[in-house]
């Protein structure tokens, strides 16, 4: 998986850390911006695990309500609350004996901080709705691409749950600081690409290069790899041209629209276009 491509210097030190940490039972945490490869670096940590038979069990504390997320990671006794209408197994059950992978950490609400503290701590909870105390053997593999610590100071992450995650930290470059990566994933992505959609792309012309390695990836590696899978279903000859790739990644130079007119015009251009990234950010709500 493409996580563990990389030339890069920095993507060195991570394999060196994973590597390191793997063996052990260390509760990780994984910082680094969307589309990084997070949840790849959890599950490659995992797999060099002396755990690696067992479960993988992934939880997006992001994608789900407050409501829901406690009965999810701790399970539910019947009748807990409406609809429950029978006993359910949480991830920390499911993942017994493995490893449980909480994506967005830093989504977690105060009394889920509590809880999950707990089960750190005392490897020990609860099911919803349910007396019995239950006993957990997982590692924890955290994930976050929020400042956590700006927000210890503001009072919505807990110190306490910070220390007991931040044990092991490993820290993943974004796309635009490995470059020299760049051409090595693309090339990765052809592949991949070439036998999902059944295409024969063999390499990327010289005028696609340059404005890959131009761009500066607020995405990352998954919208590099998005951007690779739509120019190699769009080819029609056995190269990636640079009309293929979104618009977002034509520069002037590269689409000959360079910029001709009066400075008013100019800036009115600038202002609309700032205009419609606010509305695209904000959903459209003014």
């Amino acid at each position: 998986s493409w996580n563990l491509v990389g030339r890069s210097k920095k993507m060195h030190r991570v394999f060196d850390l994973v590597a390191q940490v793997a063996a052990s039972n260390t509760t990780v945490l994984i910082r680094g911006e969307s589309g990084t490869g997070k949840e790849l670096v959890a599950g490659a940590i995992h797999s060099r695990s002396k755990r690696q038979g067992r479960s993988f069990v992934k939880v997006n504390c992001a994608a789900l309500p407050e409501t829901i997320i406690e009965s999810e990671l701790f399970g539910h006794e019947r009748g807990a609350f409406t609809g429950a209408i029978a006993r359910r197994k949480g991830r920390f059950e499911l993942a017994a004996g493995g490893t449980i992978f909480l994506d967005e950490i830093g989504d977690l609400s105060s009394t889920t901080q509590v809880k999950l503290l707990r089960v750190l701590q005392e490897r020990e909870f609860e099911r919803v709705g349910g007396m019995e105390t239950l006993r957990t053997d997982v590692r924890v593999i955290a994930a976050t691409n929020r400042d956590l610590e700006a927000m210890i100071a503001t009072g919505k992450f807990r110190e306490d749950l910070y220390y007991r995650l931040n044990v092991f930290p490993l820290h993943l470059p974004p796309l635009r600081d490995r470059r020299t990566d760049i051409l090595l994933l693309t090339d990765v992505f052809i592949e991949k690409y070439n036998r999902v959609h059944r295409k024969s792309v063999r390499r990327a012309s010289t005028p696609a290069i340059d404005m890959l390695m131009a761009y500066h990836w607020p995405g990352n590696v998954r919208e590099l790899e998005n951007c690779i899978e739509r120019a190699v279903l769009m080819s029609t000859d056995d190269v990636l041209h640079g009309h293929l790739l979104p618009p977002t990644l034509q520069t002037a130079e590269a689409s000959g629209t360079g910029f001709h007119g009066t400075l008013k015009e100019h800036l009115a251009e600038v202002e609309k276009s700032l205009l419609l990234d606010a509305l695209k950010s904000t959903r459209g709500n003014m």
